[in-house]
């Protein structure tokens, strides 16, 4: 299982980033009396140019999320890019059909690995670990939180498989309150321990059946919390995954902040009504091509609008709320996705993600036909 993006952070999470081939470019056609018809991109090689859909449709992105899910997994691996991003989104579009039950079918299969992992001593001492066991950490960690988001959007109860991962959290927290997050350097997940704290407090916060009043969960909480205002945040996204984190949980923010936060996110909001994923931080290309901080994007607006209806106390009619949805109705692609550049170099993984952040924008902002719990 490769973790290198998330959702992220959902909570998000999830992960992202292996470097993909670019899309190949469209050979020029012989010369002929009747120009051909462009190209449609394959949704997996995603691009800026590909034709905007008249109307918003939710059924076109269920399509486009169910068929991408698990582009990147292999005999041995759960695909944790999309996965993850799938099971939090998926939940809140037309009816999940057999697609649906199958990713949540292979989470709970991995899931049963990661159950039956040996920890060695070294997963709980402060010292580094190698990067082979990061990553172990982070699939266990990650998989436990989304399976219980998941069992909040769609049961309500939290299943054996969600509580044994969450459960087995704190067995592997390091004494000041973190984890040995991975750390590959690609935004804007796998940077540091802090997205990891955050994500377990999302998840433990968020699952159902009042998980987080348990003891075990208690203790841990209480360790988070130490960790994360002794390690504050370093730009932006880190200081949105906190307010979100703060309204799981607690005890991370104070309203002074948080409204700083806030105001500082819609200072960022382009005139058309988006957000650029890249505004975010100061984040790097890989390339070492400028970023793209003008142009709104798929996942800079829904992990925007998502973190301000989520944990930011903006109702969805706010007109800034409403001018991010007229946006978002606007420019989605033939394929159902919204574009995101990536902030390193994987376009295709960026906008996948960012297009079930949209997703569940939306759902917060009750604009989904059907959707049972919209609010």
């Amino acid at each position: 299982m490769r973790c290198s993006w998330w959702i992220a952070g959902i909570a998000i999470a999830t992960a992202l980033q292996a470097v993909l081939a670019p899309a190949a470019h469209t050979p020029t056609a012989p010369a002929s009396k009747t120009a051909p018809a462009p190209r449609k991109p394959d949704p997996q090689h995603v691009s800026a140019d590909e034709p905007l859909l008249k109307k918003w449709s939710s059924d076109k992105a269920a399509e486009y999320l169910d068929k991408w899910a698990s582009y990147h997994e292999g005999k041995t691996c759960l695909d944790c890019h999309e996965t993850y991003a799938y099971l939090l989104a998926r939940p809140y579009l037309s009816t999940p059909g057999k697609r649906h039950a199958e990713r949540r079918a292979a989470a709970e299969a991995y899931a049963a690995g990661l159950l039956k992992e040996q920890w060695s001593p070294e997963v709980t001492d402060p010292k580094p670990v190698q990067r082979p066991v990061e990553r172990r950490i982070t699939e266990a960690l990650m998989t436990g939180v989304v399976l219980a988001q998941h069992d909040a959007a769609t049961t309500g109860k939290l299943q054996k498989v969600s509580r044994d991962l969450l459960d087995g959290m704190w067995k592997i927290q390091r004494p000041d309150g973190a984890w040995h997050w991975l750390k590959t350097g690609e935004p804007p997940s796998v940077t540091d321990d802090q997205y990891g704290a955050v994500m377990v407090a999302m998840g433990t916060g968020l699952a159902p059946d009042q998980y987080a009043q348990t003891p075990a969960a208690q203790a841990g909480l209480k360790k988070v919390r130490t960790y994360l205002r002794e390690h504050p945040p370093r730009h932006l996204h880190q200081r949105l995954l906190l307010m979100m984190a703060h309204k799981a949980i607690g005890e991370l923010m104070s309203p002074e902040e948080k409204q700083k936060t806030v105001a500082d996110l819609f200072e960022l909001q382009r005139p058309e009504g988006g957000w650029a994923m890249a505004s975010l931080a100061d984040w790097k290309r890989i390339d070492k091509t400028p970023q793209n901080l003008t142009d709104s994007d798929g996942y800079g607006t829904g992990f925007a609008v998502y973190a301000l209806r989520l944990a930011g106390d903006v109702g969805a009619a706010d007109p800034r709320i409403r001018k991010a949805i007229a946006w978002i109705e606007t420019h989605q692609r033939e394929s159902g996705y919204w574009y995101t550049r990536s902030p390193k170099i994987n376009d295709a993984m960026s906008t996948y993600v960012g297009t079930s952040y949209v997703i569940m924008a939306m759902h917060l902002c009750g604009e989904i036909p059907g959707d049972r719990g919209s609010r």
